[in-house]
């Protein structure tokens, strides 16, 4: 049986969650947007680079993230 092939969508800045757009289950397409992050007043949208279904929502609207941080798991 093949591994699962996990693909981790991580934070690029330091910003605040405003929402969560997707649930685990979730089946995602290239280009969907996973998360909605606000940074110095700007509305930043994270966006699925490989189609996928949804494994693990890593944040919640209100949360702070760093650099790095790891918002969403997708299993290609």
């Amino acid at each position: 049986m093949a591994r699962e092939q996990v693909v981790e969508i991580v934070a690029e800045m330091v910003a605040n969650v405003m929402t969560v757009a997707v649930a685990p289950g979730e089946r995602v397409e290239v280009g969907d947007t996973v998360v909605l992050l606000e940074s110095m007043k700007m509305e930043i949208p994270v966006l699925v680079e490989t189609p996928g279904t949804v494994r693990a929502v890593k944040v919640a609207p209100g949360d702070v993230v760093q650099e790095g941080d790891v918002l969403v798991e997708v299993v290609l």
